[in-house]
């Protein structure tokens, strides 16, 4: 299969924290001594090697980890754990989306975290597995994490849970901190708030790591974005993701898995891990 590439380049990061900290670029100038031409450059995804580490530190970014993302020399290593499956569909034709099938490979209890944009090929896979999936996690209620909720009800009979802060109409919410059991695993509910209002991040123990599927709140090597509240999203990504052990592997909504490792090291928005 062909690699999924990172979600964002390093010029979506730079305007991400532009539009997080709210900076023109005339301040982002002043700031970082960078002429106003060559930040409107880098911000097209023209790369200066020189320019972009002066700019990095005036968006509380790490400089060497943006320098990394824009010659493309990072990448998260493959990941692969018994439980744990990845469905990835298009989504308006530019940009894909991830869903995730976790699974208690024991008693063979299973749940679905969000949809993707096609639901057959999740629906084949847990049929083909001989899995029981009793609940549809659901991360966040953007267009294209939601798109095959109601294809998922109908085909597999299964309970949709949703944040009470961002409820989807027709589920069942909860708290954040709820536990849920999935078999013998344990699926812990995390706020992650800040790309959306009820953004979670679901935290399952009990297979052989630590697995975190976190929507859209953290992205291999950048995240989301504070579509709600950019401080929040930061803060909410540094207490509840990058918190956890270092071997937890992590399902973004779009892009690649990656490990909460990997991106203390990698991700330009995260500079006190490296």
């Amino acid at each position: 299969m062909k690699p999924i590439p990172l979600e964002d380049d390093f010029n979506d990061i730079l305007n991400k924290a532009m539009s997080g900290l709210r900076l023109s670029d005339k301040e982002l100038s002043r700031r970082s001594g960078v002429s106003v031409e060559i930040i409107h450059a880098l911000c097209r995804g023209q790369l200066d090697e020189t320019s972009l580490p002066r700019v990095a530190p005036a968006l509380d970014l790490d400089p060497q980890a943006l320098l990394r993302s824009a010659l493309k020399l990072y990448r998260p290593r493959p990941v692969e754990v018994a439980g744990l499956e990845m469905f990835t569909s298009v989504y308006r034709a530019s940009m894909t989306v991830n869903a995730f099938l976790v699974f208690d490979p024991v008693t063979r209890e299973a749940a679905v975290f969000d949809t993707s944009t096609d639901a057959l090929p999740i629906v084949d896979r847990s049929v083909e597995l001989g899995l029981k999936v009793g609940t549809l996690f659901v991360t966040h209620t953007h267009p294209d994490h939601i798109a095959e909720v109601d294809a998922l009800r109908r085909r597999l009979g299964l309970e949709v849970r949703s944040s009470s802060q961002e409820p989807l109409p027709g589920s069942l919410t909860f708290e954040s901190g709820t536990v849920f059991p999935l078999g013998s695993l344990r699926v812990e509910a995390r706020s992650t708030w800040g790309h959306s209002k009820g953004g979670t991040t679901y935290v399952i123990t009990g297979l052989e790591v630590p697995v975190a599927v976190v929507g859209d709140a953290l992205f291999a090597g950048s995240m989301g974005g504070g579509m709600v509240s950019y401080a929040d999203a930061l803060r909410t990504n540094r207490e509840a993701i990058l918190s956890l052990p270092d071997e937890t592997v992590l399902c973004p909504g779009h892009g690649p898995m990656s490990t909460v490792a990997e991106e203390k090291r990698h991700n330009p928005f995260f500079p006190e891990g490296k």
